[in-house]
């Protein structure tokens, strides 16, 4: 009996994607005269703060250790700027973790974060798509970093939530709205 070879099919990355069809879409929508003007991804910066950090460096080191497994590069523990005496607060206490993705990190995490960790969201309908800044770049909120397929429930001491940062190079939010919809963002509300 012979075996027919099964063709493995490979899904597309986000940045062919992106290269291939958003950015034609992109120029033909807002008519764009230079490929250079056109909007792109800049960088995804994840970042979680945790108070409780600044009295036990073991949380620090937990949300440290979690946030590298998620972003798949070493996380940064973010240290206090300011000491404030009503927080118990001094300067140079670790207070959470961050971690900055650029280049093909950065485009792996986002077709993660839009196909795997956002449909396990209980009762998701899409995302706000009013978070945007003014200048192009948009914050998103977790509740939990147990969301993510690389974190067990058995290793989450603490439940953090954790802030995604995307960073595009568009000047104006529909522009960064537009590039970020293309891409396979859902934002709810906003009609494909």
């Amino acid at each position: 009996m012979k075996r027919k070879k099964q063709k493995m099919t490979r899904t597309k990355s986000l940045r062919s994607k992106y290269n291939e069809e958003v950015k034609a879409a992109l120029k033909e929508k807002f008519g764009y005269k230079n490929d250079m003007m056109i909007p792109r991804l800049h960088k995804i910066v994840l970042n979680m703060g945790v108070g409780e950090a600044s009295h036990n460096s073991k949380i620090a080191d937990a949300i440290q250790a979690q946030l590298t497994k998620i972003a798949g590069q070493k996380a940064v523990v973010t240290k206090a700027k300011k000491s404030i005496a009503s927080y118990k607060l001094r300067e140079g206490m670790p207070v959470g973790a961050m971690v900055t993705l650029r280049g093909e990190r950065m485009y792996d995490f986002l077709q993660k974060l839009i196909c795997v960790v956002l449909p396990r969201i209980r009762d998701f309908r899409g995302i706000s798509a009013k978070s945007f800044d003014g200048r192009g770049n948009y914050t998103l909120g977790l509740k939990e970093q147990a969301l993510f397929p690389e974190i067990t429930y058995e290793e989450v001491d603490l439940v953090k939530g954790m802030n995604v940062s995307v960073i595009t190079t568009a000047h104006t939010d529909d522009e960064a709205r537009e590039l970020l919809r293309l891409l396979g963002m859902p934002f709810k509300g906003v009609n494909k």
